[in-house]
């Protein structure tokens, strides 16, 4: 437990913070990874470590370095290699989308609005020529002339034609649509020490009309002739996964463990994951819009013998059953 911001809250507040990894699709998603995130504070107070069972190889790791480490043993596990899925407090850090890059997986991830990028056209300036003496100049360069944009001013600079309608799926009342751009970037962040250029990426971004500025960024390695609508519906698959964590707080009891032992916490989690995953599974046995196809069986009679003390009349016939497993 430590002052930190919390997800549910919105806010900084005391609290526990589980960094997890979830597989997901556009009908359901579950956890496959669940990890208490330790501070700093925790992790180097060896009288807390002692009181909350701490193991000893457990050391501080941020967030981002957890989150890499739960993807590297998915894909050692044999899960299949997919698009990531990240919101900004991971996206915004240069290591962590590189590291993905690294493991071959293509990623659509939050940013921040002062995530610096090189907008379209334009990039840092090749190294400085060689006088002759000394080792050549090998870093690439900035100056007043050319130096990268924040997110927020890269949005505010794109014309009227950039920004299209799409809707992504239907909400509980109406369809959910916004306005969105899609640009080829850079991202800048410290390229001054590099050799060479970054590759391009996809810089999404949601201006929803009649708000004051735009209210979410995205970068993407998917491949350059993905389209807008493509990028929209990968960017909102995180509702599934925000959406079923909800429910597995509120409805299942992860949200409530009021616990301060480090094994305590993972076993509530296993626990309600695992309940969660039964439910997901019976979920996906059949299709809730589907009818319902009932079957008759025949009842059994049973002999005066084995009617119940009491009975004086005949045993009613049961009701019949709902085979749930053959949808009709």
């Amino acid at each position: 437990m430590a002052r930190q911001y919390c997800g549910q809250l919105g806010k900084q507040d005391s609290c526990q913070v589980a960094v997890s990894l979830s597989l997901a699709n556009a009908h359901a998603s579950l956890p496959i990874a669940y990890q208490l995130y330790l501070p700093k504070e925790w992790a180097l107070d060896p009288e807390r470590r002692i009181k909350a069972g701490v193991p000893d190889p457990i050391q501080f790791r941020s967030k981002p370095t957890i989150a890499l480490a739960q993807i590297r043993a998915a894909l050692l596990a044999g899960v299949s290699p997919a698009v990531v899925l990240a919101d900004a407090g991971y996206g915004s850090e240069t290591a962590f989308r590189t590291a993905l890059t690294k493991m071959g997986l293509t990623y659509i991830v939050g940013i921040a609005s002062s995530t610096s990028l090189w907008a379209p056209g334009t990039g840092p300036l090749p190294p400085q020529p060689w006088s002759g003496r000394g080792r050549p100049p090998t870093l690439l360069r900035r100056d007043a002339q050319h130096k990268p944009v924040s997110a927020l001013k890269l949005a505010k600079d794109l014309p009227r034609s950039a920004w299209h309608v799409v809707t992504w799926r239907e909400g509980s009342k109406a369809a959910l649509s916004s306005r969105f751009a899609a640009v080829r970037v850079r991202p800048a962040h410290r390229d001054y020490w590099r050799a060479t250029l970054r590759p391009e990426e996809w810089c999404l971004i949601e201006w929803p009309e009649g708000e004051k500025r735009p209210t979410k960024y995205w970068l993407s390695t998917l491949p350059e002739d993905t389209v807008l609508r493509d990028l929209v519906d990968l960017a909102k698959l995180r509702w599934r996964i925000e959406r079923d964590y909800q429910e597995l707080k509120q409805e299942i009891g992860l949200g409530p463990f009021e616990g301060r032992g480090w094994r305590g916490f993972h076993h509530h989690a296993t626990l309600c994951i695992a309940a969660y995953g039964f439910l997901v599974s019976e979920r996906s046995r059949f299709s809730p819009s589907a009818p319902v196809r009932l079957t008759t069986g025949q009842a059994s009679r049973l002999s005066k013998a084995d009617q119940p003390r009491g009975c004086t009349h005949s045993p009613r016939t049961p009701p019949r059953p709902v085979d749930r497993h053959h949808p009709g």
